[in-house]
């Protein structure tokens, strides 16, 4: 299990690009992945910005995935706030 967390939370590079195509191409069948992100998934081809890659890497991604959407306020929020009480 490959854990990707608080993905595109800070601008990638062609380098970085190319790695994540090649890992996520490396563990297509098989391996599982998961990837957490605050950036919706509808805006990931432009974060991504090169839409070869771009294809490439969400191609990996979306197909046979399981998305979960999460809604309301971050649970950090609410446990900071029950320490300010």
């Amino acid at each position: 299990m490959l854990l990707i967390d608080d993905f595109a939370l800070t601008p990638i590079g062609q380098a970085e690009r190319c790695d994540l195509l090649e890992v996520l191409d490396d563990r297509i069948t098989g391996r599982s992945t998961i990837l957490t992100s605050q950036l919706p998934v509808d805006q990931w081809h432009e974060y991504l910005n090169d839409p070869t890659l771009a294809d490439a890497i969400l191609d990996r991604v979306i197909h046979q995935s399981h998305r979960l959407a999460l809604k309301g306020e971050s649970l950090r929020k609410k446990t900071a706030d029950k320490g300010n009480s």
